[in-house]
């Protein structure tokens, strides 16, 4: 098998150093674009700091001169930012780390300009500060985040600053690095090649499905530099010992190319991953996940008090809702479908209804016409759904009725999609640990793509929130939830 997953290739790779040349110049590029914005946002912070303060006029009885106190404002909030890395490479574009060092360089400049100012009694207006600090570190982040989303829009459609990588291992684990890799391109990672061990090279050139394998383990360096690799990712493999590859880091330094070692566990999120050097091998300590405790407490009542808040903001158009189905066609309002919960646990899980009344008996004649794999039925054109359901599907707003559930404790506001008993019945003892947690009216799934997913996608988010949900999770996953629903994809 592995011999057949490496093919000839059938032309050569040309133009690679010159493509990790450009690569680097759309790198310095973006990072110079967000040098500009972050300066943008942070004179715009300012003076909606002096306005709010002190209005159209120069403060009276005040010898400071702020002409020169907002440019040196923005200068050391640069160099703040620029200190604890906000312009790293490795960190702007993807995951939290961004947002948390803009806020901590921006708190960090305050703290110590409040401790000067208290010590030197400089008489800068505290209220000029406070509000210019506030609105520039939430500018800040929000610039980052537009910033963000145009980057990773360029990066789906193959465009926009990536990291050039050269993937190391045997084949059956660089093929799995390459899928994970490639199934979130927004990450700016793209796979450039490959080297495998010297026992499965061939005479003529070769790829590793529609990687190229550039080499072996014994020129690894030479190989990135032929491809304009600027990250080396070592995956499994039973050739590269701990020495050998210490070795691969000291013949790295110096050439501008990082080293990344991805360990064989996936799908672990970062607070549940501690590193702990022991006689100088760093072990990696995972956290059991949490289904129990005062944290699930808090979870159950932040979903509560936020579907009781919900319930009663939107009740207007819960209203509106109710009387256009109606109008529409016959039947009830309310559709009552039995799913799973947690433990295993039928409930009652009420939606508005959006297909006509007779749709569980129309299914039959269906199925020969679905249109995703694994257990789920779904038709992006399906005769059953109403005019009214059609929209209501679009918004997702047939779904507000699970506020209920949310309020009786039979579901949450996050978590995996409720399945169908059907479904359940025919899990596997990994699908099954969907049911450890309280299904959610959203989740991952529903920021993702919806039905756009694969049936093995989807089962992979769920799985990832059950191992690893919080409640900072929570409230990221709602928030995008906004989007994915403005947004339509993936909704029919």
């Amino acid at each position: 098998m592995t011999a057949a997953l490496l093919t000839p290739a059938t032309s050569a790779e040309s133009n690679g150093p010159r493509a990790g040349l450009v690569a680097r110049a759309d790198e310095r590029s973006y990072v110079r674009v967000m040098v500009v914005l972050d300066t943008t946002v942070l004179i715009i912070a300012l003076l909606i700091g002096y306005v709010a303060r002190f209005g159209d006029d120069q403060p009276t009885g005040s010898e400071v001169p702020y002409v020169l106190v907002a440019p040196g404002l923005v200068v050391a909030w640069l160099i703040s930012l620029k200190a604890l890395g906000c312009y790293d490479d490795r960190v702007i574009g993807y995951g939290a780390d961004e947002y948390r060092r803009v806020s901590s360089a921006s708190l960090r400049l305050a703290g110590a300009i409040a401790i000067i100012g208290y010590i030197t009694d400089l008489g800068v207006s505290r209220g000029f500060l406070g509000i210019s600090f506030a609105v520039g570190t939430i500018g800040l982040e929000v610039a980052r985040f537009g910033a963000r989303k145009r980057l990773h829009r360029a990066r789906s459609m193959g465009a926009g600053w990536s990291r050039r990588v050269l993937v190391v291992g045997d084949t059956a684990h660089v093929l799995e690095l390459v899928h994970t890799l490639r199934r979130e391109p927004y990450a700016g990672y793209q796979v450039v090649g490959a080297c495998i061990p010297d026992a499965l090279l061939a005479p003529v050139a070769q790829r590793l499905g529609d990687v190229p394998v550039v080499g072996s383990f014994r020129g690894i360096p030479e190989a990135a530099t032929a491809i304009g690799a600027d990250t080396v990712a070592v995956t499994a493999s039973g050739e590269l010992t701990a020495t050998r590859l210490r070795r691969l880091g000291w013949q790295l330094e110096g050439t501008g190319v990082d080293l990344v070692v991805a360990p064989a566990l996936t799908d672990v999120a970062g607070p549940r991953i501690h590193t702990r050097p022991v006689a100088g091998l760093p072990l990696i300590h995972v956290e059991a996940p949490e289904f129990r405790g005062a944290r699930k407490l808090v979870k159950g009542l932040v979903d509560r008090s936020a579907s009781s808040l919900a319930l009663a903001l939107l009740l207007p158009l819960i209203a509106f809702i109710a009387l256009a189905i109606k109008l529409d066609s016959r039947g009830p309002v309310l559709f009552r479908q039995v799913r799973v919960g947690r433990g295993g646990q039928e409930f009652g899980v009420f939606k508005f209804r959006t297909m006509v009344v007779n749709a569980d008996a129309m299914l039959a004649e269906l199925t020969a016409r679905n249109e995703t794999d694994g257990l789920m039925f779904k038709m992006r054109h399906d005769p059953r759904v109403t005019r009214v359901g059609r929209l209501l599907r679009k918004w997702s707003l047939d779904e507000l009725p699970q506020l209920v559930n949310v309020l009786l404790g039979q579901m949450s506001m996050v978590g995996p999609r409720p399945p169908l008993p059907s479904e359940v019945a025919r899990y596997d003892g990994d699908v099954a640990r969907r049911l450890l947690v309280k299904p959610g009216m959203t989740g991952l799934w529903q920021v993702s793509g919806r039905s756009d997913l694969s049936w093995e996608d989807g089962i992979r988010l769920d799985l990832y929130y059950v191992e690893n949900w919080s409640l900072a999770a929570d409230l990221t996953i709602l928030w995008k939830t906004f989007g994915a629903v403005l947004n339509g994809r993936g909704a029919y």
